[in-house]
């Protein structure tokens, strides 16, 4: 079974009714390892409605968790703003300074300055959760039951926490951290507690009080993670491997859950994405890349297999150079298999009928909408690169595939992978040995480089190439026949084109890229080479 499978079939004993949830702190911006925790909570939620349950998929956004530093990219002025809540801060602006008139007069927040882009990117990839805000949560006393009774009963979540966790936590520990008189979590003492009110000493002597039922400070995460369970109703949640450690978050959660009288919902660790080359991501390093910045490269459903495919227990390393083209490729092989007719094969073995089921499954996630069917492209990721370095207006691109019967018309969704596919071949993300660059005059390299047998292999060419059907067939033919002909190796009929026409010793297969060409540019160019 598909992995996604496997966790709907255990929520299934449970019951015929969940939530699933997944829950990311804005405090910069989003990458795609972000995308693989809140894409595997909802393929698991595709899962649970394929076998028929209740299943409701929810994204709990941490804007109670503080701003813990001022990262690199932001203004130092955020400074002033460390130990603040980052649902109740100004956001950006395009300098990384404090927008407080923006926060004053429309209420935008640090919080959703880095949220609503990454929703977006969420919508574009099919994902459509419901939106928790657990600072709002906090406000409205959706917390407050919780706190009280860890309040009053804070020895006994102090042993669960120190005998779970194997660490100690200090003398004067107190399970709620209220907000100071500058509105910082933390750096107070705490002197009393009468539900909802706790007390409190500043550092300067000043004393102060907190209210619980108004959400004027948070739970530790330890605690806030366990509660959010409850009044959610979490029935199944993903989450890094961070937390799935022994003694882990998860593992003190599992205790004081049932402290609270719920149980803890079916887990799932998964693996961190990193970037190929330069390790695990991370926001406040810079080494990312945002999951808009990926979709301007690929089709949505790309991205989505790439973690529908991998078992949540394997890390995933993303290469946006080559890697995404064989990721393409995959996604065209599978898209063009008819899986029902497979099944249906008597000589399959176990082995292989496992393996089918599990392709088709990924598929059936990789979709953008529950339901579509994939579909092969008639226009393959790597001819539609091809055709987009060498024809310079999109329509020139969809008069050559017409030409050629590669497709009757032009959708909408040919034009969106064509936009994509641009920016892509501008980036850096593109792979240098992808690169086509057809020269319109003889480079100096090509003097400086070729000789007498190169010039006569270019000579018959030339006469050949005025004369044949405009096809990779039949300019292959032709090279086979100048091998021939002047009896010389493929090898030295390739070592010529490529000088010639790419201004380098070797390249892509020339074929296909000169038949997406126009015929009079490739004469013309062999014209002024032998002249």
């Amino acid at each position: 079974m598909h992995w996604a499978d496997v966790a709907a079939s255990q929520l299934a004993e449970r019951g015929s009714k969940h939530i699933i949830a997944t829950g990311i702190t804005p405090s910069g911006e989003f990458h795609i390892g972000h995308i693989r925790e809140i894409l595997t909570g909802e393929i698991i939620s595709r899962a649970c409605k394929h076998i028929g349950l209740d299943v409701e998929f929810i994204f709990i956004v941490d804007s109670a968790d503080p701003l813990r530093k001022v990262y690199p990219f932001l203004h130092q002025d955020y400074k002033h703003y460390i130990g603040h809540q980052i649902g109740n801060i100004p956001p950006p602006d395009e300098d990384g300074k404090p927008d407080v008139q923006l926060f004053e007069t429309t209420g935008a927040t640090y919080a959703q300055h880095f949220l609503e882009p990454f929703l977006s990117a969420l919508q574009e990839i099919g994902v459509q959760p419901r939106i928790v805000d657990n600072l709002e949560m906090y406000r409205t006393g959706k917390f407050e039951p919780y706190a009280q009774k860890v309040c009053e009963n804070k020895e006994i979540v102090r042993e669960i926490i120190e005998r779970v966790s194997g660490r100690e936590l200090p003398e004067d520990w107190f399970p709620w951290t209220p907000l100071d008189s500058n509105g910082t979590l933390g750096n107070v003492k705490i002197i009393d507690y009468q539900h909802p009110i706790v007390t409190f000493e500043e550092a300067d002597g000043t004393h102060g009080s907190s209210d619980i039922s108004k959400g004027e400070g948070k739970l530790p995460w330890r605690i806030d993670w366990p509660a959010r369970w409850c009044f959610n109703e979490i029935t199944m949640e993903p989450f890094g491997k961070d937390h799935g450690t022994a003694g882990g978050s998860y593992d003190t959660g599992k205790e004081i859950v049932e402290f609270f009288g719920y149980s803890a919902p079916n887990p799932l660790t998964y693996e961190w994405i990193s970037l190929k080359g330069m390790g695990a991501m991370s926001s406040s390093v810079g080494n990312t890349i945002g999951p808009m910045e990926a979709l301007r490269l690929v089709p949505p459903e790309i991205l989505r297999l790439l973690v529908a495919k991998t078992k949540p227990s394997k890390a995933i390393e993303f290469d946006t150079g080559m890697g995404l083209v064989t990721l393409a490729d995959e996604y065209e092989r599978l898209a063009s298999r008819n899986f029902e007719d497979e099944l249906l094969q008597t000589d399959l073995s176990r082995r292989q009928k496992v393996q089918v089921e599990d392709a088709e499954a990924s598929m059936r996630y990789a979709v953008v909408y529950q339901g579509e069917k994939a579909k092969s492209e008639s226009v393959s990721f790597r001819h539609l690169a091809m055709l987009a370095q060498i024809r310079e207006s999109d329509e020139d691109v969809f008069d050559s595939l017409l030409q050629t019967g590669m497709i009757s018309n032009v959708s909408s969704k040919l034009r969106d992978r064509l936009g994509r596919m641009r920016y892509w071949i501008s980036s850096e993300h593109f792979p240098e040995e992808m690169h086509i660059r057809l020269q319109s005059k003889p480079t100096d390299y090509f003097f400086e480089h070729s000789n007498e047998v190169d010039i006569n292999i270019l000579r018959l060419m030339h006469e050949h190439f005025s004369t044949i059907p405009w096809t990779s067939t039949d300019i292959h033919s032709v090279f086979g026949l100048i091998s021939e002909t002047m009896n010389v190796k493929m090898k030295e009929v390739y070592r010529a084109s490529y000088l010639l026409f790419l201004g380098a010793e070797k390249g892509p297969r020339l074929a296909p890229i000169l038949e997406a060409w126009h015929r009079d540019s490739a004469i013309q160019l062999l014209k002024l080479a032998i002249e």
